[in-house]
């Protein structure tokens, strides 16, 4: 079993920063990859949940290219926290941001995300 609880969100102006933070509480099970993904608000229809960013257990990184440059994902293990720096942000950043794990045995595919907290929410205004 794997919990994970997200903070960090806010508002912010366009051009700001924000830094998300994910706490892992894993119960007997190893995570393999954790990510970052964020869902549109309501009002944008068709828009589905959209994979941000991803780190895995060798510290191999990837960016969705909308965020490439401006975003970075980071982990703590001794802390058992992950990050998502979030610079330059843009209006579209506006979105609810979720964190999410695999297992270990399960791959990074978006599909292999089994675990995903609460959301934190995203309002950049322009």
């Amino acid at each position: 079993q794997v919990q994970l609880v997200e903070s960090g969100g806010g508002s912010v102006q366009a051009g700001g920063s924000l830094r998300l933070s994910c706490a892992v509480f894993r119960y007997g099970v190893n995570t393999r990859c954790m990510g970052w993904f964020r869902q549109a608000p309501a009002q944008a229809p068709g828009k589905e949940r959209e994979r941000v960013a991803v780190i895995d257990t060798d510290g191999g990184t990837t960016y969705a290219d909308s965020v490439k440059g401006r975003f970075a994902i980071s982990g703590d293990n001794a802390k058992r926290t992950m990050y998502l720096q979030m610079n330059s942000l843009k209006p579209e950043d506006t979105a609810m941001y979720y964190c999410a794990a695999s297992t270990s045995g399960a791959g990074c595919a978006t599909e292999d995300f089994r675990y995903w907290g609460q959301g934190t929410q995203v309002t950049v205004s322009s």
